[in-house]
């Protein structure tokens, strides 16, 4: 089957509303007309679910108005800029050449992993599970970790029926890592105290 090539993502949104996903079907990227409980569907769909709790990170981040968090700042919009190119890689239709779209790479996720290095070195080592909590900005960003568990754990269910990229695991695995790290951060960061996981409390 012939491949249809993008070349750049052609946007314009000039209207809210279209009204041809009345009927529950919506397009694919390269045009293919679908179910909106299609796997794709549900897939990007969760990636923008999880893309407003960074959001919603973000925002309360900037309510601090803490010059500690300013490198903070700058990842998470970056993140979200990233979530977006993920979810594109979600939405494209199967015949539709990914080779000059916005997307995840090797570097995305070397880039993550340079983040997870930096925050963790300056965080005490652990030697025990960690209850979430402790303030605000550290319970936003353990619920950003764990939505980023459960679309990974989804787009994983489908990967027998739908072909993705393994970037795609990879990054929203090494994702989830790293808002463990900065909700732990957020915490000694704000001299709040972290509070240990006991068995026989």
């Amino acid at each position: 089957m012939r491949r249809i090539i993008i070349k750049k993502p052609n946007i314009t949104i000039n209207k809210v509303y279209t009204r041809t996903g009345d009927k529950g079907t919506t397009s694919l990227i390269g045009g293919k007309r679908v179910s909106k409980s299609h796997n794709k569907v549900s897939a990007f769909g969760q990636v923008d679910e999880l893309n407003v709790l960074v959001g919603s990170s973000l925002v309360f981040l900037k309510n601090l108005k803490n010059n500690d968090f300013s490198i903070l700042n700058d990842i998470l919009i970056k993140i979200q800029n990233e979530l977006f190119n993920l979810g594109n890689m979600l939405a494209i239709d199967k015949n539709v050449s990914l080779d000059n779209m916005p997307k995840i790479t090797s570097k995305s996720i070397k880039q993550l992993e340079d983040n997870i290095n930096y925050f963790n070195d300056s965080l005490e080592e652990l030697n025990s599970f960690i209850l979430p909590g402790g303030n605000e900005l550290s319970i936003r960003l353990h619920k950003v970790r764990v939505k980023c568990r459960k679309v990974e754990r989804y787009i994983v269910s489908i990967m027998d029926q739908e072909k993705f990229d393994d970037v795609i695991i990879k990054y929203l695995n090494r994702m989830s890592d790293l808002f463990f790290v900065l909700a732990r951060y957020a915490i000694f960061k704000l001299k709040d105290d972290e509070l240990k996981w006991n068995p026989n409390y």
